[in-house]
Parts: C-alpha cells; structure tokens; sequence
C-alpha cells in the first residue's frame, strides 16, 4: 500500500509540472495566467503530492521516500512523449532504468 501511495504521490507531482508547462503555453500577462485552467490544475495536482508526501514521510524512512520522489522523472518522461511529443532517446531511457534500480535498491 505504501508504495502504491509512493507511486501515486510521484504521478501528481509529475502531473502537477505537466499542467503547468501546458499552462504557460499560451500569453503571458497576468490576467490570462489568472484565468488559465492549466494552472490550477497544475497546483492541484501539486498540492496533493505534497500531501502525499507528507502522510509517507510519517509512515516510512526519509532516507527510502525521498530518493523515491526520483520517478516523477519516469511520470515525466512518458507524459512528455504521449502529449507534448518530445522524443524518447536512448539516453532518456537509461537514465530512467538507473532510477528505477536505484529505487529497487532502496526499497529492498
């Protein structure tokens, strides 16, 4: 359950940059930033990881969840390829394989 809760802290927090990348997309003024529905949501999403994070750093070892917060970078990588079509390298890739087993290592 914790670490479904680890996942699932990590996907908000990824979730929460997308929307606010796709918010800044279009005009920059404030009074369109303040109206722009991307940016809540990006905070939202935000929020919520960070609450999420809050309830494990209670639960689990600083020293394990924190390094965990590495696979935003996964969240991110797959996010950026479906909906902004940046493209999936072989170096993105083994960086994302060296996340993954250092987070295998720290859980283990």
């Amino acid at each position: 359950m914790l670490i479904g809760m680890a996942l699932l802290m990590t996907l908000f927090g990824s979730l929460g940059a997308f929307f606010l990348k796709k918010g800044t997309g279009g005009s920059f003024s404030l009074s369109t930033l303040l109206r722009n529905r991307f940016l809540y949501l990006g905070g939202v999403f935000y929020v919520a990881g960070a609450l999420l994070n809050i309830a494990l750093l209670h639960r689990m070892e600083y020293s394990v969840i924190y390094p965990m917060t590495a696979i935003t970078y996964i969240w991110t990588l797959f996010l950026s390829a479906l909906f902004l079509q940046e493209k999936i390298t072989l170096r993105k890739l083994l960086g994302v394989a060296l996340i993954v087993f250092g987070v295998f290592l720290l859980t283990r």
